[in-house]
């Protein structure tokens, strides 16, 4: 069997214990109202001994009410003021009375019973009975209990552990292809300088200087020391330290820049910052690329359209606060609440990472807070929180123009 039908099998294993539970539980019900009716005859039995007028009426009933103990399936042995049992029912074996060794064996069975249950002493001597038929079986529909409960606890610990384990997979499938995403485009770009640098020299200079072809090189290589340095941090704890947030808003915009739609559908970029912002407790690196993957997810929204996207820093109690904003149509409100969760994703081709990303970046990695909800006049808003770098000031709150972005 493989690993994927584990889960399977053991919810239709859980599912056949319990029905099994029910079934014997219903039984047990069942034996419970037959005990009851042994019980209304033999209380019947009682009172016509005692109220019947007719002769023998008594030892009638005395006989009946005998009958009916014997059939509610409790052992009984009566023992004479000698201890010699001189009457027996239900035993789990066959004993003649008169048999020596049949009286012994019956003795030998009452210091079981005895050991279970406390004798009964009469005027003709005692009486040691054991426990009914159906206290036996209830202590097997505990055992099924505790049995059912155990494998429901384990297959749901089966459930869930190869959930978590498929949204690993699938996350780390995201992660490959959009590393191979980040990485095609200055290798694109690197493969056509290469290209260049094979021409004749003659035929290379009237297209581009050296001095710019090494600058393009160079620039090609940055991007793909940035994009190993961002995937192999993704993956460890990094270090944080004192970042400034309008340093991380300038390399950010910097980065956009040269990148934005231009044409009929223009995106503009409006970037505020307010001023005397305290330093935060973050990565610059990671930071910037979750702030550049909120600003991607607007620029997808106004693929076509044109637009504007805002992109702020402002302070907040105990941190400051990053926003991300467009006026595009929004977010979709059946997606909202699981748009950062790994494959969720309303673009055709898209793999659904990059805001998951964004997340862990924000909140696993800066201990920070990342959200998002549609603007008033259209449009999605990502609202991002990160604390503050430790032993500075406490910054005060102030929020001007921003709650309209």
């Amino acid at each position: 069997m493989s690993a994927r039908h584990w889960p399977v099998a053991l919810a239709l294993l859980a599912i056949a214990i319990l029905g099994s539970y029910l079934l014997y539980t219903e039984q047990l019900a069942r034996e419970f109202r037959t005990e009851a009716e042994v019980h209304k005859r033999m209380y019947g039995l009682v009172q016509e001994g005692l109220l019947s007028t007719e002769p023998g009426a008594e030892l009638q009933a005395l006989s009946d009410l005998q009958w009916e103990l014997t059939r509610t399936g409790v052992p009984l042995v009566a023992l004479n003021a000698d201890g010699v049992p001189y009457a027996v029912a239900n035993l789990p074996f066959e004993a003649d009375l008169v048999e020596p060794a049949d009286r012994r064996r019956v003795l030998e069975y009452v210091e079981e019973l005895d050991a279970r249950n406390a004798p009964v002493e009469t005027a003709l001597g005692s009486v040691h009975f054991g426990s009914p038929p159906i206290i036996r079986r209830l202590r097997w529909a505990a055992t099924l209990q505790v049995a059912g409960a155990l494998l429901l606890i384990f297959v749901g610990y089966v459930v869930v552990r190869g959930a978590l384990r498929a949204e690993r997979e699938r996350m780390w499938s995201a992660m490959a292809r959009e590393l191979a995403h980040q990485m095609g485009t200055p290798l694109t770009s690197l493969k056509g300088w290469h290209e260049v640098l094979q021409l004749p020299a003659e035929d290379r200079s009237r297209m581009v200087s050296d001095t710019r072809l090494a600058r393009e090189v160079g620039a090609d290589l940055d991007r793909l020391e940035r994009v190993s340095r961002r995937f192999e941090l993704i993956g460890k704890p990094p270090a944080l330290s004192a970042v400034r947030p309008a340093a991380v808003v300038r390399e950010l915009e910097e980065y956009l820049a040269p990148r934005l739609p231009g044409g009929g559908g223009q995106v503009r970029l409006q970037v505020k910052v307010s001023p005397d912002l305290p330093a935060v407790e973050a990565n610059q690196l990671l930071l910037v690329w979750g702030l550049e993957n909120c600003v991607k997810n607007s620029l997808d929204a106004l693929a076509g359209r044109g637009g504007r996207i805002r992109l702020a820093a402002f302070p907040q109690e105990d941190g400051v606060g990053f926003l991300v904003s467009d006026d595009g149509p929004g977010i979709d409100p059946e997606i909202r609440d699981r748009l950062f969760e790994p494959g969720v994703t309303t673009k055709p081709g898209g793999w659904g990472v990059g805001l998951s990303l964004a997340r862990r970046i924000v909140e696993d990695v800066h201990g920070g807070k990342i959200r998002v909800r549609n603007r008033p006049g259209g449009g999605a808003r990502f609202e991002i929180r990160v604390p503050q770098s430790v032993g500075r000031r406490r910054f005060p709150v102030r929020r001007e123009g921003v709650a309209e972005a």
